[in-house]
Parts: C-alpha cells; sequence; structure tokens
C-alpha cells in the first residue's frame, strides 16, 4: 500500500501470527485511530508451537493450520486497523535468511515507519521470539544504508520499542514506556478474541493490561487527570532525542 507523505506509519514485526495481538494490539488500534498506517509483518503462522488447540482437533494439515491461523491474524488486523503481510518462513524453529532479511529491509524502505514494535531481545522460553526482534532491528538498519539499493528513499531511524513478553522478568525485560490504551481497549479485546487457538490467553492479557493500567495511571503528571484503566508496556531500545523534559 503507497502511504502519502503527511500520513504517520508504524511497523509491527511480530514472531508469530498471534503475537501483535495479545503484545501491541491496544498500541495498533490507538495509532490507528490518530489516523496512522500501521503495517503488521507476521514471519510466521505459529502453526506448530502455538496453535495446540487446533491440532487436538485431530485429521490437522500443517496447511489447514496455516489457513486457519491466517484467517485469525487478518480478522484480528482488520479489527485494529492496519494493514498485514505474512512472510511464512515456519516455526519452532523459526530461522532467517539474507533473502527474508531483505525481503523485510524492503517493507522499511516502503512503509518508512515512524516507529518500529517488536519483541524483546530475549525470551528463553521461545526462541523465535529473540530472532524476531533481531530481524527487526537488523532490516532496519539495512534500510538505513545508502549503499543498499542506491537511489531508493533510506529509512531515518524510527524508534524501536519492545513490547511485553509472557514471563517479562525472565526475559530481562522492563517498561520504560506506558501506553494509555483504555479508549481502545474493546477493540483490542475483540481482536484477542479473533485467536480461537489460544483461547487460554485471552483472560491472561485481559489481566495484564488492567494491571499496566494501574501503573500509567500512578505515573501520570500531577495536572493530568484521565481516568487509565487499560495500558500496555513498552522497552525502548534507543534514546529519545528530546528539546523539553516535560
Amino acid at each position: 500500500m503507497s502511504h502519502s507523505i503527511t500520513q504517520k506509519s508504524a511497523l509491527v514485526v511480530s514472531a508469530h501470527s498471534a503475537d501483535f495481538v495479545w503484545r501491541a494490539g491496544g498500541a495498533i488500534a490507538l495509532h490507528a485511530s490518530q489516523g496512522y498506517q500501521v503495517h503488521i509483518v507476521c514471519l510466521s503462522f505459529g502453526e506448530r508451537g502455538e496453535s495446540a488447540k487446533l491440532w487436538r482437533l485431530g485429521e490437522m494439515t500443517e496447511e489447514k493450520v496455516k489457513a486457519k491461523r491466517r484467517e485469525e491474524a487478518q480478522a484480528a488486523a482488520e479489527i485494529l486497523g492496519a494493514d498485514i503481510e505474512f512472510f511464512d518462513m515456519g516455526d519452532y524453529p523459526l530461522r532467517a535468511d539474507k533473502e527474508n532479511l531483505f525481503r523485510l529491509a524492503d517493507v522499511y524502505r516502503r512503509i518508512q515507519p515512524h516507529f518500529v514494535l517488536t519483541h524483546s531481545m530475549q525470551d528463553p522460553y521461545n526462541y523465535d521470539h529473540p530472532l524476531a526482534s533481531n530481524l527487526a532491528q537488523e532490516a532496519r538498519i539495512i534500510a538505513q544504508a545508502e549503499g543498499y539499493r542506491p537511489g531508493e528513499k533510506v529509512v531515518a531511524a524510527p524508534p524501536v520499542y519492545c513490547f511485553e513478553p509472557h514471563q517479562p522478568e525472565q526475559c530481562n525485560w522492563k517498561p520504560d514506556v506506558l501506553l494509555d490504551i483504555t479508549s481502545v481497549w474493546d477493540k483490542k479485546y475483540q481482536a484477542i478474541q479473533c485467536m480461537q487457538g489460544q483461547e487460554h490467553l485471552w483472560e491472561y492479557y485481559t489481566r495484564v493490561a488492567l494491571q499496566r493500567g494501574v501503573q500509567a495511571k500512578r505515573n501520570i503528571g500531577i495536572t493530568e487527570a484521565r481516568n487509565i484503566t487499560h495500558a500496555e508496556g513498552l522497552q525502548s531500545i534507543f534514546p529519545r532525542v528530546t528539546e523539553n523534559l516535560s
């Protein structure tokens, strides 16, 4: 999809087809509602490791699972107001070659994102997640290089935020941004409900949003009187450049 010069954009790099919903659905819906063009890249469908409920149905094949996961992810993206594309790189293990790296760098060039959301840099429970994070960051660097496809518009230096892993303490993940998603929580929960294959996570991520909402409310400025109920935590990788610290 082409993007107008004035329209802001965002890129979400998700290892599996449901990760973007649990961890960044609020951020996606919020920025889409603010006029951002949000583009999601799902590196895999999570067909092997994250589709247990589907496999237990019996008479299931990898292609059938992929088709179901694609359908769920597309429905969720539509609710959140985002575009989505699938690299179909496989999961458990997710592995990237140079071709996939360049393919993602080309997405950066096309989207010209104002910010990027992806996984934590560590996750001892799921090695696909840090690989996705590394791929997102390396593709960003390549997309910034003048010598990569000379003549194309390079990418600036979009901030990269790591969204919340399932067990943050074990992933050395510590939020330094709390995003108020109260206004779009209903949309996020509607998108969560698209993920029929992982129903056990619906209430877990509701509790995460409520917890972060309490923390966000404690941290807003003294003059702000917003009634925050739901939030998402993010960890920034790069320093913020500013002329104003308020």
